[in-house]
């Protein structure tokens, strides 16, 4: 057990996090179950004024949908004696000291500095390789703003500590942290985890990803239609390599494949554009079955379990799904449709005579068919229409089918509305014409 590989994912819950800070979570879970550890989630909540318990609730709600189950929950808060113990510690060895500051206005105040031995420190970087760092320019760096108030280098290396961590997964922005808090583990006899530090996660015009600049919470995703599991591929590929080619995995495919040495380190860039392939990619992995369970899970609105099939092709998220039925755009499937002379005539570009010989072609070839499947009825009329001319024979047809300028090929209409149906129309729409 000791030597047992423990991950952590350690947000600040001030704010909603988004894909990029989710991207740390991934690695570090990736990384920890591909070595049969576990995956640690710490609340740091030390920042009293700006933590809120509904940020923390978005985290824990956010890392279940994703599927990050955590083995073991932290709040900081919660050791904050733990805490305060290491640093008298290091202040009865005076390795810390107590350090008069100057503020604003005259003003002076005790703050508690580090004592530096100001020598050159190295430490490899799982990712990186040696960094190294004259920490003589790091002065007497501060450790805490009290003796019961410790600063974020402090209190994480005797959470890390307490907690087993023996991978510190994170951000490059954190790489100037590194030395401080090698120091100080040094001071207090403790043993310093491997740290791998990912490259940063740029938005689409190569700024690091904000909030503040419009930057989603994975909830957002969520409520806008999106998969976990098509997120979690999305971002598992945001700065991993893959050994070869394949974008589309599972979460036990890529807890197989994942290894820190393919992690890039140049940035990943956030593109939403990509994301929602991905997405649609996910749900035409789905089964029909899956689809509908989906579906229902993400809205009250009634879906006929007929035109899920259609949906999967077309529908890039749960919600452009539930939005195209809400819409109206499938209500052909069980209401009667109307439509004018001009709209059957716009797209086949013909005289309506003609058309009207295309629309008895076509009655004539489908009422031959036994079997009404899509295939069958495309190899019914397809080649017919090519020789003849494509938007002459399936722009009425399809108009016929749907009452609709837009709407899914004729093919799939016509096996979605049955064959007695589908004649139905085809024979209405010569009444039309006359």
């Amino acid at each position: 057990m000791a030597n047992k590989v423990v991950t952590r994912f350690a947000p600040s819950p001030t704010g909603l996090l988004h894909g990029g800070n989710y991207r740390t979570a991934v690695f570090a879970y990736l990384f920890a179950k591909k070595n049969g550890g576990e995956f640690i989630v710490r609340i740091e909540d030390t920042d009293r004024e700006r933590s809120k318990k509904e940020y923390e609730e978005n985290i824990l709600e956010s890392l279940a949908w994703l599927g990050l189950p955590h083995d073991k929950l932290y709040r900081q808060s919660e050791h904050v004696k733990r805490h305060e113990e290491a640093l008298k510690t290091l202040i009865a060895k005076d390795i810390a000291y107590v350090s008069e500051e100057a503020q604003e206005e005259g003003k002076r105040s005790q703050v508690i500095r580090f004592r530096n031995p100001k020598e050159p420190l190295t430490f490899i970087d799982a990712i990186r390789g040696p960094i190294t760092t004259d920490t003589t320019d790091l002065g007497d760096f501060v450790i805490a703003r009290s003796e019961t108030e410790p600063v974020f280098h402090f209190a994480v290396v005797v959470d890390d500590s307490d907690e087993g961590i023996t991978h510190v997964i994170r951000g490059e922005d954190h790489i100037s942290n590194t030395p401080r808090q090698i120091l100080i583990q040094r001071a207090l006899g403790l043993t310093s985890p491997v740290y791998a530090h990912l490259p940063l996660v740029l938005d689409s015009d190569r700024t690091k990803l904000s909030k503040r600049r419009g930057a989603k919470a994975l909830t957002e995703y969520r409520d806008e239609g999106y998969l976990p599991e098509a997120i979690l591929n999305y971002l598992a590929l945001l700065g991993w390599h893959p050994k070869d080619n394949q974008e589309l995995f599972s979460i036990g495919e890529l807890i197989k494949e994942f290894d820190l040495s393919r992690i890039q380190k140049g940035a990943g860039i956030f593109d939403e554009t990509k994301l929602l392939w991905f997405n649609h990619e996910h749900i035409k992995r789905l089964s029909n079955d899956e689809f509908f369970g989906r579906l229902a899970a993400y809205t009250k609105t009634p879906i006929h379990s007929s035109i899920i099939p259609l949906l999967k092709e077309r529908a890039q998220t749960l919600k452009e799904a539930v939005d195209a039925v809400a819409a109206g755009e499938y209500s052909f499937l069980d209401e009667d449709v109307s439509y004018s002379k001009e709209l059957l005539l716009q797209g086949a570009k013909v005289p309506e005579e003609v058309v009207s010989q295309h629309l008895n072609k076509i009655i004539e070839s489908l009422e031959a068919l036994s079997n009404f499947t899509n295939d069958e009825i495309k190899n019914a009329i397809f080649p017919y229409a090519t020789e003849v001319g494509r938007g002459a024979v399936l722009w009425p047809m399809r108009v016929a089918l749907s009452g609709k300028e837009k709407s899914p090929d004729p093919f799939t209409l016509a096996s979605l509305l049955g064959k007695e149906k589908t004649i139905q129309r085809l024979r209405a729409a010569l009444t039309v014409l006359k």
